[in-house]
């Protein structure tokens, strides 16, 4: 069970795939606003001068020394919905990356967002 509580200290680990691909780096955690739990996280990828942040689930990730790994390949994470680097997630593009993941996507009962960032 990853928990919330040591989420500080994935900031810029690496983030792999299940065959141990390099993805980019840990940029930021995101939680579920109704439970609290981590349920994503923004991944730097690309060139130096062209850096996008991809969102990926952390549900069946393992944290190890330096490293995260994600249970979606690496090509998978990489089409993922993006912003950019200086850029805030927009509320309407949440549904978007669930949808990207075939997640089901569950907004507040008034509309709150289901993700927040840590």
């Amino acid at each position: 069970m990853i928990r919330s509580a040591d989420i500080r200290e994935w900031r810029n680990h690496e983030v792999i795939d299940e065959k141990q691909r390099r993805i980019g780096m840990l940029e930021a955690v995101y939680v579920d606003t109704t439970t609290d739990e981590p349920a994503m996280a923004t991944v730097r990828t690309g060139l130096p001068t062209r850096h996008r942040l991809v969102f990926v689930p952390l549900d069946d990730a393992v944290l190890g020394p330096g490293y995260v790994k994600v249970a979606y390949a690496k090509t998978v994470v990489r089409n993922a919905p993006s912003i950019g680097t200086d850029d805030v997630l927009p509320a309407e593009q949440e549904a978007e990356i669930f949808k990207h993941y075939g997640l089901a996507y569950q907004p507040g009962a008034g509309g709150e967002r289901q993700l927040a960032r840590r």
